[in-house]
């Protein structure tokens, strides 16, 4: 399992935790959440927990066929959006309901 943080302090303290918690399984990486993590793709299952403005393309394209991708998008009125790939490749996107997040930094801002 792989877990990105754009703020270093908290990725840190995020890898501290895991480990003195058993976890072995898990790569924390300081770094901007909104380009993924490329070179681990493909991900059957990406979970984002802060606000984008739009979902982004690289986290799509870093979807397994077969995966997953839920996260939060807007600014002050925003939506859980969950986007499937299938074994072909072809995207489905569809709201699973009315969320609330922090934004989300980096890139994203950005965008828009």
């Amino acid at each position: 399992m792989f877990t990105i943080e754009i703020l270093c302090d908290l990725a840190d303290e995020a890898e501290k935790r895991l480990d003195r918690l058993g976890y072995r399984n898990i790569t924390v990486r300081c770094g901007d959440g909104y380009a993924g993590w490329q070179s681990e793709a493909p991900f059957d299952v990406i979970i984002v927990a802060a606000a984008p403005r739009d979902v982004p393309q690289p986290l799509i394209d870093q979807l397994a066929p077969g995966g997953r991708l839920v996260i939060p998008v807007g600014t002050l009125n925003q939506e859980l959006i969950v986007v499937e790939k299938d074994q072909n490749g072809s995207v489905r996107r569809f709201s699973s309901g009315g969320v609330r997040f922090v934004p989300m930094t980096g890139q994203a801002q950005k965008q828009q």
